[in-house]
């Protein structure tokens, strides 16, 4: 009797509930939400965005204690450094930021439940993404890699398509999930050929196995890391697996397609990290040109597509930051290919480029999402004499877009672009830093063409065939819009004042 207690006390997995805190305390206000959608009367659904509100702030208040990156949980009781939940700097980084992109998502839509939105499964959804995402960078084996994905992922299809009886919500949809759903069996089948190569799921023991694999299964441990790159291509939109974003964020609400943008690529780009860095060293070799050759079309095809946007087509506006998101995305790409051929510390750029660019660039959506309540077309035409109508709204809006230039007063982004130029040519891949170059200045002109129409004279009403009139001069916002539009604001300018923040967070958050 003795023997077969200490046996079954000895796969007994303690639990850290500190560690798993964030993910655990968003899961469990969405279903509190869920619930609570059940007996809550109509007038009152406002307070389950109040709800979802204080829980996503709520497991931002719980990554404090876990500051010192130093907690791992579900461990391995005959291999106690194989863990499949770490909290470590890295994590605690990438959870700030989707956290803190959920939280931004979450003001934006407070107006847009009250009107048009089924409130209840908004933020059910919303938070269970959220939970998936901040799941995601603390998961140190493939099988909870691949289940936080998916939590992340398929709340999301249903966001994008939730506003009912709208045709391009409903083809925004059935794209992002049939794109999605082909990335997970890609995914899947990768990781299945990985755990025949090594036998193990967790991300050390792969990468300790991959380093002496028999020669009949080389082959097939080939294939499942390239299979399983593919798969995570597909989730940071890289070329050419990007075709789903322009129409995907049209046909979204535009708060989500924020969302999208920013944690829906974090969400990418973290797994594609730990795959890549943690679990597939040995194959450096093999890994590092294709995330190269990716880097440089994703960057170049999202850059040359924004250019083409014309600024008085229909939602020209939010293409253009589809398409700009696109080439942000190849320009994360590049650290991690940098990271094959120096070190690990490469990453650090990667993370420092994606704090800047999730503060700004959910400001740009932010500023769209305010234009959009006037004109619902949202052209980039109808930012024209911006300034006049809204000062302070227009200055925030150049500030972003100057930011994602990497132009001042967008210091932060141009520290962000210098970290991962200087990454590329550490690791010697000064053809990708050419690349680079010549993609920032084909950016800078979209970039600031948008910029100059933010402060040229309004149009009168009527004065063009397609002009509309201008909203009224003193007209505010909404509260949630506007505080949304003031956080990153700020954010953007103390990061821009001091980016050494930013930078140094960024060096010391690698596992």
């Amino acid at each position: 009797m003795t023997v077969a207690a200490d046996s079954v006390a000895s796969l007994v997995q303690s639990v850290d509930w500190l560690a798993i805190a964030p993910p655990t305390i968003t899961a469990v206000v969405a279903l509190v939400i869920l619930v609570a959608d059940l007996f809550v009367a109509e007038e009152r659904k406002p307070l389950l965005g109040a709800v979802a509100l204080a829980g996503l702030a709520a497991a931002l208040v719980s990554l404090v204690p876990l500051r010192r990156g130093d907690r791992e949980t579900f461990c391995l009781t005959t291999a106690p450094d194989a863990c499949s939940y770490t909290a470590d700097h890295f994590t605690l980084v990438i959870q700030f930021l989707v956290l803190g992109g959920a939280l931004l998502t979450a003001l934006l839509s407070l107006t847009d439940t009250r009107r048009k939105l089924p409130a209840g499964e908004f933020w059910f959804l919303l938070l269970s993404s959220a939970a998936g995402a901040a799941l995601l960078p603390a998961s140190r084996d493939l099988a909870t890699l691949v289940v936080a994905l998916e939590v992340a992922s398929l709340p999301a299809f249903a966001l994008v398509g939730l506003r009912r009886g709208d045709r391009l919500s409903s083809e925004a949809a059935l794209k992002f999930f049939l794109s999605s759903v082909t990335a997970t069996a890609v995914t899947l089948l990768g990781v299945s050929f990985v755990y025949a190569a090594t036998g193990t799921l967790h991300l050390t023991q792969i990468a300790a196995g991959l380093q002496d694999v028999p020669g009949q299964l080389d082959t097939l441990a080939k294939a499942g890391v390239v299979l399983t790159l593919v798969g995570f291509a597909f989730k940071t939109a890289a070329v050419p697996f990007h075709f789903w974003v322009p129409d995907t964020y049209v046909g979204a609400p535009l708060p989500i397609a924020g969302y999208l943008s920013v944690v829906g690529k974090a969400v990418g780009f973290t797994g594609l990290i730990l795959v890549t860095v943690v679990a597939f060293p040995a194959y450096a070799d093999i890994w590092g040109p294709a995330m190269a050759v990716l880097a440089a079309a994703t960057m170049t095809a999202g850059n040359v597509a924004a250019l083409r946007q014309s600024a008085t087509r229909e939602w020209s506006a939010v293409r253009l930051l589809a398409w700009s998101s696109v080439g942000q995305a190849g320009y994360l790409l590049v650290p991690i290919a940098a990271a094959a051929y120096t070190s690990d510390d490469q990453i650090g750029a990667t993370v420092a480029y994606a704090l800047m660019y999730g503060v700004v660039n959910l400001g740009a959506f932010a500023v769209a999402a305010l234009v959009a309540r006037t004109h619902p077309l949202n052209r980039i035409a109808d930012y024209r004499g911006l300034y006049a109508t809204r000062p302070l709204t227009a200055l925030a809006m150049g500030f972003f877009l100057l930011s994602l230039a990497g132009l001042p007063p967008g210091i932060i982004g141009l520290f962000a672009k210098v970290t991962v130029f200087s990454s590329a040519v550490e690791a010697g891949l000064g053809w990708l830093a050419v690349i680079m170059g010549v993609n920032v200045v084909i950016a800078l002109y979209y970039y600031l063409k948008w910029t100059a129409i933010l402060f040229r004279a309004p149009l009168p009403a009527g004065a063009e065939e397609d002009a509309e009139p201008q909203p009224p001069a003193r007209r505010r916002g909404p509260a949630p819009v506007t505080a949304a539009i003031a956080l990153t604001a700020v954010a953007g300018v103390v990061l821009s004042g001091y980016p050494q923040l930013v930078l140094r967070f960024a060096a010391n958050s690698l596992f």
